[in-house]
């Protein structure tokens, strides 16, 4: 109804947004319970299939053998799996062919509209709707950025009289853009003018792009006095430091603080990773809120999740009732936030379940991405064997400190493992050295109990010997997901 009085009564702006306050909504998914022996778990129906990464075709290449695939120049691509020196590809125009080409002919084009002035790219729907609202801009203003719920979709948000508005924009199969399913626009720049000169059927005005600077939000605002904080409850304690969690008085909003010595920190490499963390936000990993770097210790403020991390929440009361199809969508989610790190070339170098935050309704996301970076190296190091965590690091960033994405999914292998044993420590009853002899041999963690043959192999590819015959966090979450969606319909019907 909302959408209906918007689109043919936009005169009446004020008063739709009286009626309806939040504005035209992202949508979200709604949860569905399956029935376990927790009874009260809820977790969503499987999402629906959206669009992979677009790349383009820098070259012509022409197939050499049946598994190939001929490109031109141009040409729009869905990147399925990388093979080596070679990506699978699917053309998403013609024939519709998949293949391999050379992976240095293609280019991912997600952020081809990165010099329009309304492209905003990473900005969160927060700060889009502080830009839009500030004084500097006035209603008609709009701004375009990466959905936070799917990254492979963006969102239009445009300020009316009162308030910013937000617009989902889908993709077809074929890369094509829309807010309706009616419209449909080869690039978002014909979107964006088409809804210009029909801004009626949307129901509020894009007049200019958003004109205040994007950088806003890059500088000191991050930075915060640490009387802002209160220290409530020690959670516990890692290879960074301490956590607690606090209260920012500010906002009076619960949070998330990490310590950490100066004196362990590459200060170069902090402020480097710090400026590339504020630029992530993704539904899948924790979100960044504050620093305080002005005294000791230094202060990282991010979002407090309510169940804690994964590793402690597999091993409690209720994490031991879950049911194979909600360890599956965990780790569905993991994979999901690994994949937005992996297409910006940000390697994690620590995942395990410990460093994986649980919420409500068994929500996951990745949290001390980038970390691993920014303490020096004799805390954080091959040679301290009580630092490193050698069960979880793949061999050749153990032996030669080669961490790379590829290193991050063998470390996904055995956060598989700790999921669906519920918290084991992965090769139990064994010193890190005989677990790098042993790996260094061939040797690999055996199938758990209970655990499918579908499951383990995706961990056992997960470990193969060198990178590139290791699968994709794209890949990974696609099969995740495939079992996932067989598992939930199961138990839904039973």
């Amino acid at each position: 109804m909302e959408a209906f009085f918007r689109r043919y009564l936009p005169c009446l702006v004020k008063l739709w947004d009286w009626l309806w306050p939040g504005g035209q909504e992202d949508p979200v998914s709604r949860p569905a319970e399956i029935r376990t022996v927790a009874g009260d778990i809820k977790i969503p129906a499987p999402a629906r299939k959206t669009s992979a990464p677009l790349y383009a075709a820098l070259y012509d290449f022409t197939a050499r053998s049946e598994e190939e695939l001929t490109i031109k120049e141009g040409d729009k691509l869905s990147v399925i799996e990388k093979q080596g020196d070679f990506v699978l590809a699917q053309k998403l125009s013609g024939s519709l062919e998949s293949g391999l080409v050379p992976a240095t002919y293609v280019t991912l084009i997600r952020d081809e509209f990165a010099n329009n002035p309304w492209y905003f790219g990473n900005v969160s729907r927060k700060d889009a709707e502080k830009l839009l609202m500030s004084p500097l801009n006035k209603p008609g203003s709009y701004l375009v950025r990466i959905s936070e719920s799917n990254s492979d979709e963006y969102s239009l948000s445009v300020r009316n009289e009162t308030q910013p508005n937000h617009f989902r924009i889908y993709r077809t199969h074929a890369g094509d853009y829309y807010i309706t399913e009616n419209k449909h626009f080869p690039s978002l720049d014909e979107l964006i003018d088409y809804y210009q000169s029909h801004w009626k059927s949307l129901g509020v005005l894009l007049a200019q792009p958003c004109t205040q600077q994007k950088e806003q939000f890059d500088g000191d605002s991050w930075e915060r006095p640490r009387e802002e904080f209160v220290l409530q409850e020690k959670l516990g304690e890692g290879h960074y430091g301490e956590v607690w969690s606090g209260v920012w008085k500010m906002t009076k909003k619960m949070v998330a603080i990490k310590m950490l010595k100066q004196e362990d920190m590459k200060q170069d490499e902090f402020v480097k990773e710090v400026q590339a963390l504020k630029s992530l936000h993704h539904p899948k990993l924790i979100e960044l809120y504050a620093i305080c770097t002005r005294g000791e210790p230094v202060y990282i403020v991010t979002e407090l999740m309510s169940k804690g991390n994964l590793q402690v929440y597999l091993n409690s009361a209720e994490g031991r009732q879950l049911i194979l199809a909600h360890l599956v969508y965990m780790a569905s989610q993991v994979a999901e936030g690994m994949a937005y790190l992996e297409d910006r070339k940000i390697v994690h170098r620590d995942l395990a379940a410990r460093n994986i935050l649980v919420g409500d309704n068994l929500v996951c996301k990745v949290a001390d991405f980038g970390l691993a970076r920014i303490i020096k190296d004799d805390v954080y190091s091959v040679s301290a064997a009580t630092k490193i965590p050698v069960k979880w690091t793949a061999p050749e960033a153990t032996s030669f400190h080669k961490f790379s994405v590829k290193s991050d999914v063998w470390s996904f292998g055995i956060l598989l493992y700790e999921i669906v044993t519920y918290g084991k420590m992965p090769y139990e009853g064994m010193t890190n050295k005989e677990v790098v002899n042993m790996l260094n041999k061939g040797y690999r963690l055996p199938c758990p109990e209970n655990c499918s043959n579908t499951i383990y192999k995706i961990m056992l590819d997960c470990w193969k010997d060198t990178g590139t015959e290791r699968p994709s966090f794209h890949a990974l979450r696609s099969q995740l997901e495939v079992i996932y969606s067989k598992l939930y319909h199961n138990q839904s019907e039973s």
